[in-house]
């Protein structure tokens, strides 16, 4: 039984619940072909070498299995016929595996602490995520604070602005908009009626 990697790279924008679909169907394909699967390592994404279909990323994963040889041109058959995959390579890793329950063994172990070690980052990832928002929330609410205020205090110097000029205007002998619409009603009271002076005439 001789062990392979197939190298496969993936558009940058495919969601997990993609690249999961893909793995599963790379898994169907090495039960059909009784192939051992070892495990799948996921490199995450990585900027290219050179630029793939417009593409400067992409998301590398690596299949490793145990297989004869009839499951590798399977599995990159898979790959060519998928439109999220933009390379793919295949190399053999060991001419002969002596004890495959003890390499499937490993590679499980590897596999469990490497899942282990993405959940304790997506975990972080979210807390960092989650602060990230408290701290805006609260930038927010400091900057609607600072312009509640300022907007005070402009109000506040209009009013004192409005006060001065009242009062400037009062020392200078002019009457007020009250004492003005006193006298202007004051002379409509003496004016003569036209109408007496009609009959006189």
């Amino acid at each position: 039984m001789r062990e392979y990697e197939t190298t496969f790279i993936v558009q940058p924008e495919i969601s997990d619940e993609g690249v999961q679909t893909l793995c599963d169907r790379l898994d169907a394909v090495l039960a059909r072909s009784e192939a051992t699967r070892l495990m799948v390592d996921d490199l995450g994404r990585r900027r290219l070498a050179y630029e793939i279909q417009n593409f400067q990323k992409g998301r590398y994963l690596t299949l490793m299995y145990l297989d004869r040889g009839a499951a590798v041109p399977e599995i990159e058959r898979t790959l060519r016929l998928e439109d999220s995959v933009l390379r793919y390579l295949t190399i053999q890793v060991a001419d002969q595996v002596a004890d495959i329950e003890a390499r499937k063994a490993e590679a499980a172990e590897i596999e469990r602490v490497r899942a282990e070690k993405a959940a304790e980052r997506a975990a972080r990832d979210a807390e960092e995520a989650l602060r990230a928002e408290a701290e805006e929330a609260e930038r927010a609410t400091a900057a609607a604070a600072e312009a509640e205020r300022e907007t005070a205090a402009e109000a506040e110097e209009v009013e004192r602005e409005t006060a001065a000029e009242t009062e400037e205007t009062e020392d200078a002998g002019f009457p007020s908009s009250e004492e003005v619409d006193e006298e202007s009603d004051g002379d409509a009271e003496e004016l003569p009626d036209s109408s007496d002076d009609e009959e006189k005439s």
